[in-house]
């Protein structure tokens, strides 16, 4: 292949937010991706949503999760970074050490952008780290009845269809931009990843950002999103995995998603802990069809890998797809040259 003969590192751009985007990321770190990651700023919930409230900062959970995911430090020191307070602690009580450090350093550079720069170096990165806007943002939610909540955390709360989301600054006087270096990653890339996370709530949030949705409609790499494995509690109740790309272009008002990976493998109805996991539903219905009427490529597969009495991605494999993706759209964009 034309990027292994050259030893040129596939360039891949990762946009999201929660508990799957890192896996993801281990997986192409350790596979010597050029990866980017680019982070939602719009979760208002738990220990990130206090520091926000509290000292006026961007949401920091998902910021860490990414880092530590890329880095090269040792487990002992992604320990220390990932602890958490238990609520004994009163004050602290909820609040990981890594989130607060992130806090402290956005307050001592003024910016969370050169924040996580530092950070990156610090924590020995293999990739770059961006948020996807260098501000807070506010996540909308309009709903098929007309009504609309403000908040990440209080949209699947409301238990109703949602019609469409978007984001505002805090101070809603300026149009939100993306962070900095965002537009030519994206712009550079031979593949650009949405997901996996939740709909909504992770994926959204950064596409709602007018010149970052802009972007990844326009790019020349390869668009791929990564279909949930489960539905969500208040967001995406009875979605097939076509209904989850047809979102997608509706929010964008352009079919560009060009490629959707979809699991095929079964989840055992007894193996999950509905306590543990009680955001999760059951597994997303297959419409072959009505993929096929949004997008031009549909790969299919056994992407499930089952944990911790919990549903995931399996990151090797869908990496290995990943990879395959972005050596052929490399192979294709020079070809146009």
């Amino acid at each position: 292949m034309m990027n292994e003969k050259k030893g040129r590192r596939p360039k891949i751009v990762v946009i999201g937010g929660g508990t799957g985007l890192p896996v993801i990321l281990q997986g192409l770190k350790a596979k010597h991706a050029e990866v980017t990651a680019i982070v939602t700023v719009a979760d208002d919930g738990g220990s990130s949503g206090s520091l926000r409230n509290y000292a006026n900062v961007v949401p920091p959970g998902d910021i860490r999760n990414v880092l530590l995911s890329l880095s090269n430090i040792p487990h002992l020191q992604k320990d220390i970074f990932q602890y958490r307070f238990d609520t004994n602690d009163h004050f602290l009580a909820g609040h990981s050490i890594g989130n607060l450090i992130i806090a402290a350093m956005a307050e001592m550079r003024g910016s969370i952008f050169e924040a996580i720069q530092l950070l990156s170096k610090m924590m020995g990165v293999d990739g770059h780290v961006y948020p996807a806007a260098e501000e807070a943002l506010i996540l909308h939610a309009i709903f098929e009845d007309g009504t609309q909540v403000s908040g990440e955390s209080k949209i699947a709360k409301e238990s109703k269809k949602i019609e469409r989301v978007f984001v505002t600054p805090i101070n809603e006087d300026h149009e939100v931009k993306a962070s900095r270096k965002v537009l030519s990653a994206i712009r550079d890339a031979d593949l650009v990843v949405l997901g996996p996370g939740s709909l909504f709530t992770s994926i959204l949030p950064n596409l709602m950002i007018g010149d970052l949705g802009k972007a990844v409609t326009e790019t020349s790499a390869e668009v791929v999103y990564i279909c949930n494995i489960m539905t969500q509690l208040g967001e995406t109740e009875n979605f097939s995995d076509a209904d989850h790309v047809s979102v997608l272009h509706k929010h964008l008002e352009k079919k560009f998603i060009d490629t959707v990976l979809v699991n095929t493998e079964h989840v055992p109805e007894d193996y999950m802990n509905r306590e543990r996991y009680d955001e999760y539903l059951v597994q997303v219905a297959h419409d072959f069809k009505g993929l096929s009427e949004e997008v031009p490529r549909v790969i299919s597969n056994g992407f499930l890998k089952l944990r911790d009495e919990g549903v995931f991605h399996n990151g090797d494999k869908v990496v290995e797809e990943l990879f395959k993706l972005a050596y052929e759209s490399n192979r294709v964009r020079f070809a146009k040259i």
